[in-house]
């Protein structure tokens, strides 16, 4: 089994005035539909109140970040599945229920983790 990444950026998400809690209230459930298929790994959005630092391999921290990833953000899940049809099945779900399309990308296999 593979496991993917389906995200989207801060910002895109088309809510209507007032609609927030319907949002909440469908992104929850297909989390909850991938908890009982058994395919959720983890899920959650960048805090973007804390800013982004770097840690090197001395313990030295220094505030920012490496220049393509300065505009990390957003919404992420994390399944694990059978085939990229399933994450594609997964994503338009989830675009559904957060209403924006979705970015899916496959995590490189590593039998360690």
């Amino acid at each position: 089994m593979t496991k993917y990444l389906i995200s989207f950026p801060s910002g895109v998400m088309d809510i209507p005035d007032g609609g927030l809690q319907e949002v909440a209230d469908a992104a929850h459930a297909v989390v909850q539909e991938a908890k009982d298929a058994g395919v959720w790994v983890f899920g959650g959005g960048i805090d973007e109140s804390v800013p982004p630092v770097m840690v090197d391999g001395g313990g030295t921290v220094t505030e920012g970040t490496y220049p393509q990833t300065a505009q990390i953000e957003g919404g992420y899940t994390v399944l694990e599945l059978p085939s990229y049809d399933a994450a594609l099945h997964w994503a338009a779900k989830i675009a559904g229920a957060c209403r924006c399309a979705q970015e899916v990308r496959a995590f490189q296999y590593d039998p360690a983790s």
